[in-house]
């Protein structure tokens, strides 16, 4: 199909940009000015300019995903095009906890405005009439009429519940991932062993690092873990989690995993460290899928995991810099590329 040949040439040309794990790790060694240098070799000059512009890094990082998102989807049609299309709205879902954090904390609309995601043509929101709502409650009304009625439904009874902005943000995060799931579901027969691969890898992954982060780190009951992890159907299905969630320590957890994941987390004795073992793990499995003669989705995909990745890292060399940090310190940050 030519859509088919159009998204793999673009996947293609896109991932000449993506940079190496040695690459951002050199970036750390290198004097601010060089940083820029080579950032504009590669054509992001929109982060080469670092703190010197308003607009922050992150807004930045985002507006370049959206951007290149933009191009992919493009020749993408039906149940892809809507999965794709998912996948970016994360963005538009962190503008919905953004409008009810500042709801709650009583923030203004100056303070509020330049904390929110520009999305351009994928907005699907009406920001202008959200900020200017009064109270918590009749932003959640508004809200509720709107495309992320289902998302936000889940959280406001979950904050209901608890009255605690924590959940309110972890079940706003479950609710988008289980539609992801969804959309997933709806393709991967299509595109085939790749795109499940690499969600298996990316909700596995989720579910893991915040069951150890909500059971030892926040002491959370199990109940109230289990309740706040992705609906699935990959390799850490609901049987499982609900066992996980019961085991008295990190170590107990990781000895119960299946086989891939225990042997890739042996010997890891915190969250940090069985997170940065699955992110890079899932970053090679992502390299390989894009290297593969994979359906044109599941290269997209992978692409856009790498591309986020990429960016985020230069992120860290950028802030270190900025802030002076030890080197050390920014290679820490890059934790998760080694």
């Amino acid at each position: 199909m030519l859509g088919d040949a159009y998204l793999d040439t673009r996947v293609s040309l896109f991932a000449q940009g993506l940079w190496s794990d040695d690459e951002l790790t050199a970036l750390v060694h290198r004097s601010p000015a060089e940083v820029s240098q080579a950032l504009n070799a590669r054509g992001l000059t929109e982060l080469a300019a670092g703190y010197s512009i308003h607009s922050s890094l992150e807004a930045r990082i985002i507006a370049r995903l959206l951007q290149e998102s933009r191009i992919l989807v493009r020749p993408l049609q039906g149940e892809e095009r809507q999965f794709l299309l998912y996948w970016i709205r994360r963005f538009e879902v962190s503008n919905v906890k953004t409008l009810i954090r500042a709801r709650l904390s009583g923030e203004c609309q100056a303070e509020l405005a330049p904390k929110l995601i520009d999305m351009g043509p994928f907005a699907r929101l009406d920001l202008t009439a959200l900020t200017q709502t009064e109270d918590v409650r009749s932003l959640m009304r508004a809200l509720e009429a709107g495309p992320y009625a289902e998302i936000v439904r889940h959280a406001r009874r979950a904050f209901e519940d608890s009255q605690d902005p924590f959940i309110l943000d972890a079940t706003l995060d479950r609710a988008y991932l289980e539609g992801l799931v969804r959309h997933a579901r709806a393709v991967e027969g299509g595109p085939g062993a790749a795109l499940h691969d690499l969600m298996s890898r990316l909700i596995d992954r989720i579910n893991l690092v915040w069951l150890l982060r909500y059971r030892f780190n926040y002491d959370l009951p199990p109940p109230r873990v289990y309740y706040l992890l992705v609906g699935a159907h990959y390799q850490l299905g609901a049987d499982l989690l609900r066992r996980l969630v019961t085991l008295p320590d990190l170590a107990a957890v990781l000895a119960a995993l299946p086989t891939v994941y225990a042997r890739l987390l042996a010997g890891a004795d915190d969250v940090f460290a069985v997170t940065c073992r699955l992110e890079n793990a899932a970053a090679v499995h992502a390299r390989r899928v894009l290297r593969s003669d994979a359906p044109p989705l599941a290269r997209a995909f992978a692409y856009l995991l790498l591309r986020e990745r990429g960016l985020r890292g230069l992120r860290a060399v950028l802030r270190g810099h900025h802030l002076g940090l030890p080197e050390d310190l920014i290679g820490r940050a890059l934790g998760h590329l080694h």
